[in-house]
């Protein structure tokens, strides 16, 4: 993804190649003591929206089995619209990995977009008992 040259520096474009999974607004209750939104929160609503697409293939029960990578690029802010935007990058026979790329609207500048976190995370499907279980390609 290249930044769009007449945007402000840190401002960047959305993904065109990836899917629009979740929209959010942090609120004041999840913030912490700096007054910024706490990194456990944006991990929470990454992990949510880095499933939508593994759902589609699981057609069950999935568990969150790694965070392989998380990066936190600016903070995020009371009243930022957050954008989550995921992609499948590989299926396993019992296991998917997504890429999850987060941008903000700030409050006073919507339209202009800042990546703020992205993140790699691998989900397995499990069955009833809680274990893993083969994934349906098709």
């Amino acid at each position: 993804m290249s930044a769009n040259s007449s945007l402000p520096p840190e401002t960047v474009a959305l993904p065109v190649d990836q899917e629009l999974v979740l929209k959010v607004i942090p609120m004041p209750a999840d913030c912490n003591a700096n007054g910024d939104i706490f990194g456990g929160w944006v991990m929470a609503q990454v992990d949510l929206a880095g499933a939508v697409l593994p759902a589609r293939y699981v057609k069950g029960r999935m568990a969150t089995v790694a965070v392989n990578q998380f990066v936190f690029k600016q903070p995020v802010k009371v009243g930022d619209i957050l954008s989550f935007f995921a992609q499948v990058t590989r299926i396993g026979n019992t296991s998917i990995t997504v890429r999850v790329e987060v941008f903000a609207e700030r409050f006073r500048s919507q339209g202009q977009y800042l990546k703020v976190t992205e993140a790699s995370l691998t989900y397995v499907a499990i069955d009833d008992q809680g274990r893993p279980r083969s994934i349906d390609k098709s």
